[in-house]
């Protein structure tokens, strides 16, 4: 089995195909258990972001990957794979080093990716398909994240996607404290943009989500009032920024929903931040006048603020990505000759207790004990030398020097002896 990090991204795919290959939360587990279940891996972790689907994986059967992760989606392999990248071995130690040092993300240095892959793991953990070296990997990612974060100023005038939708909708809105404010949604993207919302004072706000009980702890928190999703049509009109983030896997906010509204608020400009993959807005919406529609993808130019700030620090991150690299590397090669240690342990230890019942049998029929022991260490030192002394008698001549130094570093020799 090898390490394998499968996966696409903002860099590779646009907003439209990496929707198509997102897994929702609530299909993570059965998903990772069906992936290792088929064979295609003795271990799996996926991990689904807005901006990436990630699968990491132990496997002999990379190819079966691409096909169980098109397949998974109802797609052909090469519907995907122009936007695929499958890194082995040391390139996905290295890849999930820096997606978790926040080196890959569409904001350098953001550190919300980190929580999104703790959570990805802990979804392995409990569908039982996170094994003895995902373990080992993952646990070395989050502690070099953690090297790079407090010996780097990586995350330094660090812009958020929930701090860019402020500054988007501040382009569009003179002030946001004359505005009422809809969030669709209550996970951890839309709690982090009401707080960012909610500190610029706006009229009123609104949190809509699937179960009404979660709604309302979030409103609480910010002042707000909790509506369910069924409660939209109605409502939506009545705000003037929409910021929307669920796991739903068909649009929330349809074309003709969005027109009625507009025809309420007689095409007064309605502001809205879709944050999801899938997207909860049919992208229709933006034809529509009035309406300002931006995707994650849409902010990338207001995150990049402060990036030259952030990029001195890339090259002391990536030392210290490279040094972990190496460790963990060295480790996993380590672990490759383990069965072959234990085999000749298995085998010398066969040659021992042999000779040890013959020698306990001369004793037991009066033996002298120090011709019993000089027997003994004779027979054992012949057994011991004996493969490499049969080994080095039959190696080929062009071979033989470099089987003679192979030995001599075995034994601690000498060139001379």
């Amino acid at each position: 089995m090898q390490l394998f990090a499968f996966g696409i991204n903002h860099q590779t795919a646009p907003l439209d195909v990496r929707e198509q290959i997102a897994f929702n939360i609530d299909a993570m587990e059965p998903a990772l258990r069906d992936l290792v279940g088929q064979g295609a891996a003795k271990e799996a972790t996926i991990l689904s972001t807005c901006n990436r689907t990630e699968l990491y994986c132990s496997t002999h059967k990379p190819a079966q990957i691409v096909n169980w992760l098109a397949s998974y989606h109802e797609l052909q392999p090469r519907e995907i794979e122009p936007y695929l990248y499958t890194l082995p071995h040391e390139q996905a130690v290295k890849h999930a080093f820096r997606v978790a040092s926040g080196l890959d993300s569409m904001v350098l240095g953001e550190p919300q990716i980190l929580g999104q892959m703790k959570q990805a793991v802990r979804y392995a953990e409990q569908a039982g398909t996170l094994g003895f070296l995902l373990h080992k990997l993952f646990q070395r990612t989050f502690s070099v994240a953690k090297d790079v974060r407090t010996q780097t100023e990586i995350g330094s005038n660090l812009i958020s996607m929930a701090a860019a939708a402020v500054k988007l909708s501040e382009r569009i809105f003179p002030s946001i404290a004359e505005q009422r404010v809809l969030f669709i949604g209550a996970g951890e993207m839309i709690e982090l943009n009401a707080v960012h919302f909610a500190a610029k004072l706006p009229k009123h706000i609104t949190v809509a989500n699937r179960t009404l009980d979660r709604a309302q702890v979030l409103a609480r928190r910010i002042g707000g009032h909790a509506i369910t999703l069924s409660e939209l049509p109605e409502q939506l009109a009545q705000h003037d920024i929409i910021v929307t983030s669920t796991a739903s896997p068909l649009p929330i906010l349809g074309k003709g929903m969005v027109e009625r509204a507009l025809k309420i608020r007689k095409h007064r400009p309605l502001f809205i931040v879709d944050l999801a993959v899938p997207r909860d807005v049919e992208a229709e919406v933006a034809e529509l006048d009035d309406v300002f529609l931006y995707t994650v993808d849409d902010l990338a130019e207001v995150v990049r603020d402060g990036l030259d700030a952030r990029q001195g620090a890339v090259k002391e991150a990536e030392v210290i990505i490279d040094s972990g690299v190496m460790d963990f590397v060295h480790w996993m090669e380590s672990r490759e000759v383990v069965p072959t240690i234990r085999a000749l342990r298995d085998h010398a230890e066969r040659q021992r207790r042999h000779e040890m019942e013959k020698a306990l049998r001369l004793l037991t029929k009066g033996e002298e004990p120090e011709k019993v022991l000089e027997s003994l260490s004779n027979a054992l030192t012949n057994k011991f030398l004996h493969a490499p002394t049969h080994a080095l008698n039959h190696v080929q001549a062009e071979e033989r020097e470099a089987f003679l130094d192979m030995l001599r570093r075995i034994y601690h020799m000498g060139p001379s002896e």
